[in-house]
């Protein structure tokens, strides 16, 4: 039983705020503790990693705590719950511990007493330093989530969840406005590993001015994933729909290169996010390269460590190193080219300035060439910043034939032509537009070399964006390319990103109409979708968390949409932000808000096609369209591998449709992609992964195949998994046989030597068979009792004895009783 003060405890404090506590989590000084990160066989060093420091919620204010209660499901004395609320960060709550430990998960709920428009909570670890046996770090809550209810009683699902980084700093997580009276944080895991205990100084709450519901047909933007680092760069694993994200080597910050990369990994199936170091590759990720190749590996080269390549297993989860790029470099673009290798090209923020011309990896050979022939001159933009700037981010679109399409974002478009040294060739202006760096470009309609192009700035810094938008369509190689001025986009945007969607649609988000690295400033709030059939843009629900320079957006597996990231300014910046959304697109949502019915793939012929290959599916409703979206990774606006084949089909039967993929490896680049099915509605079914081959990939499996059938026929397979005395009897038997096998063509060619008959040498061979199986079957069943040793004597003897016969005498009739009898094997 709970002693009486402890019972008392319990009971839900009324705190009387003193004026300022609204501001106590915003103004407390920082503590120097070093941020701990879960590492794989390394620890961050402590210069580069010293305080993080994350973006407020960008319109609330933190509200005055006067009048609020708090209760806790566990705590020590007198280490309260009344301490995460009382304006004084030298306190802080605890969880028990003594007698009985109190296990995890824990949770705090604070009442506000008045219903406010909430959009976030700040949460202040404790600040007592090592000078506290205990240890400052204990209790950090590590995996969360964060509930709203206006009743307090019913709290639904979670509005965000995800891992805090650890350290003492505070902890910002904003998400949508709603309205809400209390507000509960479930703490779900320690952020250090250190015990099942949950601690913490201060929690407020932030709230906006007003609430405006979200609008019908606009889409929503779901709970908020709080991440341990920034999402820079962000790939999604085939296998697991789990997302990847990575910064540098600082979560929050980019240091001196040191050779680790900081990552987590978000696993939509749990809604956790787990964290990880990678040391191993000696790389730093940070403003690196990035494709993914035919096998679902991303490729990530140079960057801050600048001549390095990283590969990810994405099924195995599994970073590896690369050979070293020929040319050091950061910020360049790559693609995966058609016959499988990768081309990138230029990327002056990193190593020597200029001269950043093409090369290319070959994964048959695991070497990077230089191709001077694909010169970076013609591709620069005229930046403010020079060289340093005039060559990064190019937006990149591998083609037919291993050929590659520079489609910006310098006003001039080339061909650039892989084989051999390389060579460009000039593709003309992209129509009136100028330079438009750090806008986007999606390639919506892989089959009509379909490119939308949109936004951009004339720098990368300190210019006005634009509004602009371009349809450009390729065909040949090397060829003419259309390009057509489209109805400007509803908002200037340069750091935005774009993601193609399974309808054709194309899905803007983020950015700002004036460029300005690590400042949350003339942000774009409001995203908008482009329609390929009106070729116009609408705007859709806007959000909270600025998304610019330094953010990331992919698609999900579901339809849905990752957007994440922003910052890595350090812990003198503001605009850190370590986070992501889910924006759920209109086609998801019903008219009456609830989720639309979906159509579901029942059944794939085979998840693994060649290019040119059929697939047949069974889906659980009618359908009216398919599609694939390759999978991808992305990283300062830059999307080269992402890509949209529609599909055109036939229906087979009920509910069953057979498509094609292109034969072309430059429209269907190989590699793993996401099948849609969409219905007359539009709304599209979760996704089937689907393994698109290269034919040479796919005959070297079919001809692998052949091969084993071959095996199998033959007893080869069943030989490999038999005992090993067993495999030596066979051996011996084996042989056996060809001895005498080999021993008969012999002594036929003796016996025509001799001059015998066909007949004669016939019935030699027939009558030494027949001794054979006799002999075999007697010895058989007598060597045991006669002895092996006897036995083994005997046919040595007679065996000498023929053989100076049969090599001294030519008579046939004696050769043929030698050959019957004088010859006996115990084998």
């Amino acid at each position: 039983m709970l002693p009486l003060w402890k019972i008392s405890a319990l009971v839900l404090v009324t705190v009387h705020a003193r004026l300022g506590v609204a501001g106590a989590i915003a103004a407390h000084p920082p503590h120097p503790e070093a941020v701990k990160v879960e590492a794989r066989d390394v620890a961050l060093p402590q210069s580069n990693i010293l305080r993080v420091r994350q973006a407020p919620p960008v319109s609330g204010q933190a509200l005055n705590q006067t009048g609020w209660t708090i209760a806790a499901d566990s705590f020590e004395w007198p280490w309260i719950p009344y301490n995460l609320i009382d304006g004084d960060p030298t306190t802080y709550w605890h969880t028990e511990w003594v007698p009985d430990l109190a296990l995890l998960p824990h949770n705090v709920t604070i009442d506000m007493q008045t219903t406010e428009n909430v959009n976030g909570i700040a949460y202040l670890p404790r600040q007592d330093g090592a000078s506290n046996p205990l240890g400052g770090s204990n209790g950090n809550i590590g995996q969360h989530q964060i509930f709203l209810s206006t009743d307090c009683t019913d709290f639904g699902s979670p509005v965000a969840f995800g891992t805090y980084i650890d350290n003492n700093m505070t902890k910002y997580t904003t998400f949508e406005t709603q309205p809400a009276r209390c507000v509960r944080l479930v703490a779900l895991s320690e952020a250090g590993n250190r015990g099942p205990w949950s601690s913490g100084a201060e929690i407020n709450v932030f709230a906006a001015a007003s609430y405006t519901p979200p609008a019908s047909g606009l889409g929503m933007w779901g709970p908020t994933i709080d991440f341990p680092v920034i999402p820079v760069s962000a790939t999604i694993e085939p296998e697991t729909s789990r997302v990847v994200v990575w910064s540098a080597s600082a979560p929050d910050s980019e240091p001196s290169p040191y050779g680790v990369t900081c990552t987590a990994t978000y696993d939509p199936s749990t809604d956790t996010v787990t964290q990880m170091v990678v040391s191993n590759t000696n790389h730093d990720m940070f403003c690196e390269g990035l494709s993914v190749d035919f096998n679902g590996i991303v490729i990530a080269t140079g960057g801050s460590n600048d001549a390095a390549t990283s590969l990810l297993d994405q099924n195995a989860n599994t970073w590896t190193s690369g050979p070293q790029l020929q040319i050091p470099r950061g910020y360049q673009s790559s693609a995966t080219c058609s016959d499988g290798r990768t081309f990138l090209i230029g990327g002056s923020w990193s190593g020597a300035l200029g001269g950043k011309n093409g090369e290319i990896f070959d994964p048959s050979t695991n070497t990077w060439t230089v191709l001077p022939g694909c010169d970076v001159t013609p591709m620069l933009t005229n930046d403010s910043a020079g060289i340093y700037r005039a060559d990064n981010h190019a937006w990149l679109f591998a083609w037919k034939s291993g050929s590659v399409f520079q489609a910006g974002p310098s006003a001039a478009m080339n061909w650039y032509d892989t084989s051999g040294t390389g060579s460009y060739t000039a593709a003309g202006p992209r129509a009136g537009d100028g330079d438009a760096m750090a806008g986007v470009a999606v390639m919506y309609d892989a089959v009509q070399g379909k490119i939308l192009a949109a936004g951009g700035s004339p720098s990368y810094s300190g210019s006005e964006a634009t509004a602009a938008a371009h349809l450009i369509q390729i065909d040949t190689p090397g060829g003419d390319v259309s390009v057509t001025t489209l109805e400007s986009m509803s908002y200037s945007r340069i750091f935005a990103n774009g993601v193609a969607l399974p309808n054709g649609q194309v899905f803007i988000t983020g950015g700002q109409t004036i460029g300005a690295p690590f400042v949350d400033s003339n942000v774009d709030f409001t995203p908008e979708l482009w329609d390929p059939t009106s070729q116009t843009f609408t705007p859709m629900q806007a959000n909270s968390i600025a998304r610019d320079y330094h953010s990331v957006a992919l698609l999900m597996p579901d339809a849905t949409v990752f957007s994440g990231g922003g910052g890595l300014c350090g812990a003198e910046c503001a605009y850190n932000h370590f986070d992501a959304q889910i924006f759920t697109p209109p086609y998801l949502i019903a008219s009456d808000g609830s989720p639309a019915p979906r159509p579901v793939i029942q059944s794939l012929s085979a998840a693994t096609v060649p290019v040119g290959g059929s697939v047949t599916i069974t889906t659980d409703s009618p359908v009216t369209e398919l599609s694939l979206i390759r999978y991808a990774a992305t990283t300062h606006t830059v999307n080269t591998d992402q890509r949209r084949i529609p599909l055109d089909f036939q229906t087979v039967g009920t509910n069953t449709l057979t498509f094609q993929v292109p034969d072309d490896p430059g429209i269907a680049i190989p590699g793993y992609w996401m099948l849609f099915a969409l219905n007359s509605a539009g709304v599209p079914s979760v996704s089937q992964m689907v393994s698109g081959e290269s034919l040479a990939s796919c005959m070297k499996k079919m001809t692998m195949a052949l091969v084993w059938r071959v095996f199998k026929e033959i007893g080869l397979v069943t030989l490999d998994t038999t005992p090993k005395n067993v495999r030596l009897l066979m051996l011996q038997r084996f042989v056996r046989m060809l001895a005498y096998s080999v021993s008969t063509l012999i002594l036929a060619l003796y016996l025509v030597a001799l001059g015998v008959s066909k007949t004669q040498i016939s019935l030699f061979m027939t009558l030494t068979l027949i001794r054979d199986i006799f002999i075999s079957c007697i010895l058989t069943l007598t060597t045991n009792q006669l002895g092996h040793q006897h036995v083994l004597a005997l046919g040595a003897v007679l065996v000498s004895c023929s053989g100076v016969v049969l090599a001294t005498v030519g008579n046939y009739w004696i050769l043929l009783a030698v050959a019957v009898l004088g010859v006996i094997s115990p084998l």
